[in-house]
Formats: structure tokens, sequence, C-alpha cells
């Protein structure tokens, strides 16, 4: 049987017709919306880099506004100690050939000025170079201090300490005061014993030594002598009986304090307080009174502090380093003016610690150092007094020997002051007393010729 095949209406026909027609109008849709599209795409990525540039000039013709700045200070109109002293604390001046010296602040600069004695400092420095140099008599450590004696102004100083480099061995306050003290023992007996040069006192023994039977016994071998020559010898065992019996502690202590001890001057450079107490038994007083004792710590510069004192009529000075400090624009911004520390003692008694000490340096403890003195071309011109002391440290291993003075000139009465401690070790180098001796003579001689010679000023006697 054969099938018959139906045909579509016309009405299906237009219906088919028109639903084909507008799939074939969305899918043209379809290809411009995505034509346009990659256009977009591509017009971009072309036109990126224009823009970016085009963004970049922008920035230059209008800049964005910069976050505020905080103004740098400005410099200070004035400084103070306080100022000056930190200045001072991160410049260094030891062993230093110039007495100019620069320093930084937050945004400017300033410049120091001292009245540091180049050519004695230089001298000191090449004595201090040629030791270091020694195999035997090399000191284990050294410090050298001079000042002037009317206005304060330190004008040289110079030592090394190879054991701790970062102390500086003129201001550190590590040294036992030793004989030293007897200076401020023979000034109280001169104050509150009315002591006079010529006093008669009594010791027992040997000189240099302090038992307690010398304190105490007299016999037919106990010896006389002045206050001159118990000071001038350093003899313990006088002094010794002085500070337990005849002073006594509050008299030592006072003095002490007096001095300066425990406390440090108002200086523009760090200076480490020294340090006494006047505690313990009654033999300890008497080893405080002549200085036989490893307490009484003091540093170079306290010694020619209390020496000080001895030449100015009573009135010891403030040590100074700075007599100026300008800045940028050399503005000065800092002087330093002349300062009384303390006043331990009356002007009679400054007489006759001079008269003391000057016996020191003509029959004393120091007269094998300055034998000639009188003769010397430029000696022979001072008035020269000093102190001398030694003692070992606890280990016996370092023996601390001291000189202090002054050299007087006798016509200008120009007046310099020096200190020197020596640190010696297993071998006795050159002592205290020839370093100051030469001190003396390098700062009071003439500027040095080109004929003279290192070895002429600086001798290294014993």
């Amino acid at each position: 049987m054969h099938s018959i095949k139906k045909e579509h209406s016309w009405r299906q026909l237009q219906t088919d017709y028109i639903q084909q027609k507008k799939k074939r109008a969305t899918a043209r849709r379809i290809r411009l919306i995505a034509g346009f599209l990659c256009l977009g795409v591509a017009a971009c990525a072309l036109l990126w880099p224009k823009l970016h540039t085009v963004s970049k000039v922008g920035d230059r013709l209008f800049p964005p506004k910069p976050d505020k700045v905080a103004s740098e200070p400005a410099p200070p109109k004035q400084l103070g100690k306080f100022e000056v002293k930190a200045l001072v604390r991160n410049t260094d001046i030891l062993n230093s050939k110039t007495d100019l010296f620069f320093a930084d602040g937050p945004s400017w600069k300033y410049t120091i000025h001292t009245l540091l004695d180049t050519r004695l400092q230089a001298e000191l420095i090449g004595m201090l170079n040629r030791l270091k140099t020694l195999d035997r008599g090399k000191p284990e450590i050294i410090g050298m201090v001079a000042m002037d004696g009317s206005t304060g102004f330190i004008k040289a100083m110079a030592g090394f300490n190879p054991g701790n480099p970062a102390t500086n061995p003129c201001t550190a306050a590590i040294f036992p005061a030793a004989s030293l003290f007897k200076i401020v023992t023979a000034s109280a007996a001169v104050e509150k014993l009315n002591c006079t040069a010529t006093t008669p006192l009594y010791f027992s023994g040997r000189k240099y030594t302090l038992y307690k039977r010398q304190l105490t016994q007299q016999t037919k071998y106990t010896s006389q002598v002045t206050l001159e020559t118990a000071f001038s010898e350093s003899i313990n065992p006088v002094f010794g009986k002085l500070g337990q019996f005849d002073l006594g502690k509050a008299v030592l202590n006072d003095f002490a304090q007096k001095f300066g001890f425990n406390q440090s001057p108002d200086t523009d450079f760090d200076f480490p307080a020294p340090h006494f107490a006047a505690t313990g038994s009654d033999y300890h007083i008497a080893e405080l009174g002549c200085g036989f004792n490893r307490e009484t710590l003091i540093s170079p510069v306290f010694a020619v502090t209390m020496v000080s004192a001895v030449v100015n009529k009573g009135q010891s000075l403030v040590p100074r380093l700075v007599d100026r400090i300008s800045n940028s624009n050399e503005d000065q911004i800092y002087k330093s003016t002349k300062e009384i520390y303390k006043t331990p003692i009356s002007p009679q008694t400054a007489a006759t610690m001079i008269r003391l000490m000057k016996k020191t340096i003509s029959s004393g403890t120091a007269r094998k150092s300055f034998r000639g003195y009188s003769r010397d071309k430029i000696l022979s011109n001072l008035v020269i007094g000093g102190k001398t002391g030694s003692l070992s440290n606890r280990e016996h291993t370092v023996k601390y020997d001291w000189f202090t003075g002054f050299g007087q000139h006798k016509t200008t009465k120009e007046t310099l002051i020096v200190a020197v401690v020596v640190g010696h070790g297993k071998y006795i180098g050159t002592r205290a007393c020839i370093h100051a001796k030469n001190m003396l003579k390098i700062y009071f001689s003439t500027p040095k010729t080109k004929e003279d010679s290192f070895a002429k000023n600086y001798q290294t006697g014993s």
C-alpha cells in the first residue's frame, strides 16, 4: 500500500520563514557585538602607552602638592656648659697635636677653640710614641696633665692605657693617691694645729713604712724632724700619727671635702670624682693621713686642681679645656670664664705649703730628678715645688709613681701646674719626676729652632 506524502500548508511555511529570519538577525547582532568588543580591546592595547605618557606629562605640569616637611631646628645662639661638655665628650682631645677641633650638630658645625700648648703636646706625644716601642721600661699606664696656674686652662693632656684604651688616664680617678694625700694632711695640720714649717715632729723606725708600733713607740732611737722635712721626705709615720692622733677622722674627712674629694667640679669636660672615705679602725685613719692605702683614688687632673689652691693663695680653680666655641657663621656662641672651685686653705697656709713643696725639690724625694735645676738655663728662672708619691697595686704587678707640682717664672709670675702618674711594670722606666721636669722645661723654653732636637728637650734620666 502506498503512503501518501503530506504537504505543509502555506501558513506553516510562513511561520517557519519568520522564525528563521529572527534567528539570522540575532546571530548578526551577536557577531557585531563581538566585533566591537574585539576592536575595543585592540584600541586599548594600542592607546595605553600614549595615555600613560600623557599622565606623566600631566604630573609634570600639575604636580601633586607635597606633604608638609618639618623645618630643621635653628642653631642655638648660645651654648651652656652642659652642651659644651657633650661636644667635648665626643671630641678626641687626648694626645692631640692641634688646639682647634670641629664638632657636628644636628644640621650645623661647631669650631672648638682651646688653649692647648701645641708645642708641649707634640713633645709629649713624641715621647709616648717612643715609650710604646720599648721592651723594657714601657709603662703599663701613663697620664700627664699641665694647667695654667692663673687661669685654669688645660695646656697639655697626654697619656695611654693599653689595658683599657677607652679610658682617659688623665681624667679617670683610678689611681691610688699615695703620698699626694700628704698635701691635704699637711694643710690641715697648719690650719687646725697651727703647725709651721719648722714645727718639730717625731717618728720611730723607717721613713717609708707604717707599722702600728711606729705610731705608739718612742724610744732612744726616735728621730725628730720638722714638718717641712717630714713632708719633703714623705715620712709616713709622722703623717700617720698626725692623721690618727692629732687631726682625727672628722678633720681629715672635712679637709678632703674642702679640697674636692667625692665631688666633681662644673667643668667643660668629664671629671670623675676622686674618692676618700675616713672609715675603719684608728690604724686605717693613720693610713689615710699618710696616703698609705689603696682606697683613696684620684686622677692627674684632680692633682693639678689640688695644687692650684696652693699657688693661688688658698683658692683652687675649676680646670677648663675650652676657651670659646663658634658656629658655621663664625659667631661666638660660647666663651669660658675663670671660676674659683674651692677655698680649702688660707693664704698663710698656702704660703707654708709652697715652702714645703719647694723643699721636696731642693732636698726631698724629687731632688735626684731635679738635680742641677738651679744651674739650668730655663729651670733656674723658675720657682719649683712639688710632691711625690708611690704605691703598688694589690697584686704588686704595677707600681704607681706620682709627681704633682708647679713651676712659676720668677719675673713674669706665669705658673704652670703639672701632674704625672706612671704605672711601672716589671721594670722601672722613666720616673714621673723626670717627665714633670721636662714638661716645665719645654713649656718655659723659647720656641724651638730647626737645630733643636727632641732628645735635647726631653731627657729620660733616672
